[in-house]
């Protein structure tokens, strides 16, 4: 795009906002007019596409920070510049770009002699032009578009093994989405080419993928947390339990003699697996105590207090509690 087109239109205006909005505001009011412009709901209409176009190029400079400093600036400097491709000599009617720009980067006066010659080699650079001759000036580099983003929710198996979703579009168009095995919550996906349009092709989506919270697993990192009950006697005496894994099968592992609640064993391998790195399962074991005991269970239980009554699993607490 020519940098007179930039002094010509007033991209605020086509969005209808104003110069000081933010950029939640410019990519608001985009959206809004380019689905009430968009071909696709506009078909033959010469004078919705042009419209289209214009949304497009405003939303285009407007919503880089790079692009909207240079069109601000070169809109400062008054509309009554002309890049006209005549010479730089002559009285002050010539027409040529010094008119404005002569003593901003410390021009001459407007007498004779080529004046285009004062101009620093990175004037161009200013537009987003070619470097140094004229014929390269005021020519903008084709730009990708602007990536655009959303968000969505998945189950914890989706998270685990993979899946795809669909995002509906405002016009009814369906964005399969396919979320990698392993992923985490919070992390991100991106879809090429799903972003918005530019002259050098659309940007990307980045989708923002939140993982719904499972009944039984915890994930930390690549391993998987997963709290057993275990009877008073299979963590006094030991023995041999079956824990459910993400895979969906079980798996046999055995309990020490003497595990104290909260002691936790490690399954090796059992967790999620990713493309870099595969983790682990860690089977933390929440000893139960019953609620109602059986006049048999109640004298076993009382026997062994009396068996152990010697043992104090307090000894040198109240000392190290001191301050």
């Amino acid at each position: 795009m020519a940098s007179q087109d930039w002094v010509e239109k007033d991209f605020y205006a086509i969005l209808g906002v104003s110069k000081d909005a933010s950029e939640a505001d410019i990519k608001k009011a985009y959206r809004k007019m380019a689905r009430k412009y968009h071909p696709d709901t506009n078909s033959g209409d010469a004078a919705a596409e042009r419209r289209f176009k214009d949304i497009t190029e405003a939303h285009s400079v407007l919503s880089d920070p790079e692009d909207r400093q240079q069109y601000d600036a070169i809109r400062a400097m008054g509309s009554g510049a002309r890049f006209s491709a005549g010479g730089g000599h002559g009285g002050p009617n010539n027409g040529g770009f010094e008119d404005v720009f002569s003593n901003l980067f410390g021009g001459g006066g407007g007498g004779g002699g080529h004046r285009g010659s004062q101009v620093p080699p990175d004037f161009s650079d200013l537009f987003g032009g070619g470097g140094g001759g004229f014929g390269g000036f005021g020519q903008q580099a084709p730009r990708k578009g602007a990536d655009r983003t959303a968000s969505t929710s998945i189950s914890f198996a989706g998270s685990i093994k993979g899946t795809t979703i669909g995002l509906r579009e405002d016009n009814g168009e369906i964005i399969d989405v396919r979320i990698p095995a392993g992923i985490k919550d919070g992390q991100s996906v991106r879809v090429r080419g799903k972003g918005s349009p530019g002259t050098a092709g659309p940007g990307d989506l980045i989708v923002k993928v939140s993982v719904k919270p499972h009944a039984v697993f915890t994930r930390e990192d690549n391993n998987i947390r997963i709290h057993v009950p275990v009877t008073f006697a299979e963590a006094a005496l030991g023995g041999q339990i079956e824990v459910p894994t993400i895979t969906g099968d079980t798996v046999k592992m055995k309990v020490p003699a003497g595990s104290s609640a909260g002691r936790t064993l490690r399954l090796k391998g059992r967790g999620v697996h990713t493309a870099k790195a595969t983790g682990d399962m860690l089977v933390t074991l929440d000893v139960l105590v019953p609620q109602n005991l059986s006049k048999e269970a109640k004298a076993a239980v009382e026997a062994f207090a009396e068996a152990t009554k010697g043992e104090d699993p307090r000894h040198g607490l109240l000392a190290r509690a001191v301050l």
